[in-house]
């Protein structure tokens, strides 16, 4: 599922899903969701060839014998509340596979991503399995003062992480995977707490999403694999200092609402270890290449602590307003999709002909728990644990 708002991202949205019908494990279906624009509706649709009638259309046949017989892009309007967990949630309601991928709309993946991601289910416990995302700079390279302890800030996978396929608390949702089991016991994405139009830009939805599923099922196991990879966009404005301090005092308010829900020892169990361990660390290193002449040394460390005093604030300032019965997030129900024509723009959406204001939340920490799980039995799964 690929959950797009804006034409401004026409043709990474195009390469998103190219990268998506040329897998080596074909997908079930690819779907695209687009978020309250019905320019980009109309456009995608007929690009992918879906008719007028609201009927889901079927690739080309040249297209279909490059990615695999049977494979499809389905293109659907997101008929919940603007903003992308209610994008999730009507891909989620309207997918036909068993386990339902997520990719952002400015990342492509590699070509053994699903592969990686089916493997892990052939343990019935598996209900949630997240990769590895890295970083494509628009400047061509990292900032110098770029700490990787911080590549959460955008959207990618951060240094901490452990290597191989591990146990989490919470994958991140731009490179994630989830059994449609998963949404039965726990509920959809919960609104108020992600990105949403031009506001600032909170995280979280997934923190939250995937705590809730632990505790509906607590015999349940999250994973992260480092071998589903993903190459994830990271354009100019967020290469700069003013974006990560942003981002980074979000993510503090975003932690605020989540705790709020499930309580400080859940809501902070990766991030007191990351924040103990692995940032002293990164500063430690910053100051060691500062003192031997390496460019950016001081720069990283300094990043690293403006990085966790803007998170600290965001925390502080978020849970005063919780205190004094502030913002609050609504867990959903998936929705019963039945009857509605998906392709119709919702008539609700204000000005539904100029591109939508959302996007995506890149995460915070990806918080691992550092519990190692068996290898799967087999690689190969059957269609009908595709993802959608």
């Amino acid at each position: 599922m690929i959950c797009v708002y804006t034409e401004e991202r026409w043709d990474d949205i195009l390469a998103a899903v190219d990268s998506v019908r040329t897998q080596s494990l074909p997908a079930q279906e690819t779907l695209l969701v687009v978020d309250h624009n019905a320019r980009l509706l109309r456009r995608l649709k007929d690009h992918y060839g879906d008719g007028d009638d609201g009927s889901d259309a079927d690739v080309g046949a040249e297209a279909d014998a490059d990615a695999g017989a049977g494979q499809r892009v389905r293109v659907v309007a997101n008929v919940g509340p603007r903003g992308l967990s209610s994008g999730r949630n009507t891909g989620i309601a309207v997918s036909g596979g068993e386990v339902i991928a997520f990719l952002d709309d400015d990342a492509v993946a590699e070509r053994d991503w699903l592969r990686h991601f089916a493997a892990a289910y052939a343990d019935p416990r598996v209900l949630a399995v997240g990769g590895r995302t890295v970083p494509v700079w628009a400047s061509r390279r990292r900032p110098v003062w770029f700490p990787e302890e911080f590549d959460w800030v955008v959207g990618c996978s951060y240094r901490g992480l452990p290597p191989g396929r591990v146990r989490v608390r919470n994958v991140l949702g731009g490179n994630a995977s989830f059994r449609r089991e998963a949404f039965d016991a726990a509920g959809g994405f919960a609104s108020g707490i992600g990105r949403d139009g031009d506001k600032r830009p909170l995280g979280c939805e997934e923190t939250e999403l995937c705590i809730r599923l632990a505790r509906a099922r607590p015999d349940a196991l999250l994973l992260i694999d480092d071998r589903a990879v993903i190459h994830h966009k990271v354009p100019a404005a967020r290469e700069r200092f003013g974006y990560f301090r942003s981002r980074t005092y979000a993510e503090g308010l975003s932690k605020a609402l989540v705790t709020r829900s499930v309580g400080a020892q859940a809501g902070l169990e990766t991030e007191r270890r990351y924040t103990t361990r692995v940032l002293p660390a990164g500063i430690a290193r910053g100051l060691r290449d500062a003192l031997l002449g390496r460019a950016g040394g001081a720069g990283r460390a300094g990043a690293i602590v403006a990085g966790v005093a803007a998170a600290a604030g965001g925390y502080l300032v978020g849970t005063a307003r919780a205190r004094r019965g502030g913002p609050r997030f609504t867990v959903a129900a998936v929705p019963d999709l039945s009857a509605p024509d998906l392709s119709a723009p919702d008539p609700s959406a204000p000005n539904p002909s100029a591109p939508s204001a959302h996007a995506r939340a890149d995460d915070g920490p990806a918080r691992s728990r550092h519990e190692s799980t068996h290898e799967s039995r087999h690689e190969s799964t059957s269609r009908r644990e595709g993802a959608a």
